[in-house]
């Protein structure tokens, strides 16, 4: 069983309050020097140390200037917003039903200028067809046991994906092949779904890669995870969403997705092996145009 939603954020606290506290020892300077220099009392230190007080951004910085590693404080602050954010339970999110869900990210896809995509395991929302995310919905409301407003959570994520044709945006999807293969949907609706990903592939602000079955590894196949621009990720498991805001935290997947990306086929060859999937439905490889 999942832990707790709070006792999670404890620990991530917990942790940031761990990393200040090596950072002072590092310095070798005791908590009473520490106060002095940031001009508080000994016990706030104290207290920020144990985690029973949450820093804010301010105190981070005071602490890492006091410590003379000023470089590490954009990291701490992100660590610390992320202890209050980090993981937003599917669950609590989706107990009103699945169009909140698709709503809740509709500012974020307004203000991000560059997507990058990695799955592994179904299509990017992104590309999705109305059959398909009915189906898709469908099993995961079956599965959570949330109200069945998959109608209204289709319609929401086709127009969350509106941002798609909006100019000043750039979006780099990288698919593992098994992505093209798994049939959550009827044939027919799976084959038009590769098709559509065909008519996608057309667009000049997208790109879309396949890494191949056959191709040999040099970083291995993960969970699906998107990054917004350089600031943001979102990362999904089974049971919560996590979204990763320190900037060690956001080059690491950037890097993964520049690994994977590397390993991806793309123009003639990305479309063989769609239309190689296409045709073990026993349909014919026709891109469906991008509206």
């Amino acid at each position: 069983m999942s832990p707790h939603p709070s006792s999670r954020v404890q620990r991530v606290r917990e942790v940031l309050a761990g990393r200040l506290r090596d950072i002072r020892k590092d310095a070798g300077i005791s908590g009473r020097e520490l106060a002095v220099r940031c001009g508080w009392s000994e016990s706030k230190s104290s207290r920020i140390e144990n985690a029973r007080t949450p820093p804010s951004d301010a105190d981070i910085r005071a602490w890492c200037r006091a410590c003379a590693v000023e470089d590490q404080a954009p990291d701490l602050i992100a660590a610390n917003r992320q202890s209050a954010e980090a993981h937003v339970e599917w669950k609590r999110l989706q107990r009103t039903g699945l169009r909140r869900l698709q709503e809740s990210t509709g500012d974020l896809y307004q203000r991000t200028k560059t997507f990058r995509v990695y799955v592994s395991d179904v299509i990017p929302g992104f590309l999705q067809t109305a059959a398909y995310a009915s189906a898709l919905l469908s099993s995961i409301a079956d599965f959570r046991g949330t109200p069945d407003d998959v109608s209204d959570a289709v319609a929401a994520r086709m127009r969350r994906n509106g941002v798609l044709h909006k100019g000043g945006r750039r979006f780099s999807f990288v698919l593992e092949e098994s992505v093209l293969r798994y049939r959550l949907c009827s044939s027919e609706a799976m084959a038009a779904q590769l098709g559509h990903l065909l008519g996608v592939m057309e667009l000049q602000n997208v790109a879309v890669g396949v890494v191949p079955f056959l191709e040999q590894r040099v970083v291995w196949p993960m969970p699906t995870f998107t990054i917004f621009d350089d600031r943001r990720v979102h990362a999904d498991t089974l049971d919560a969403a996590s979204t990763l805001t320190q900037p060690g935290q956001v080059e690491l997947y950037a890097r993964a997705f520049e690994r994977l990306s590397q390993q991806a086929v793309r123009g003639a060859s990305a479309r063989s092996l769609i239309a190689g999937s296409v045709a073990s439905l026993g349909w014919p490889a026709t891109p469906m145009p991008y509206a």
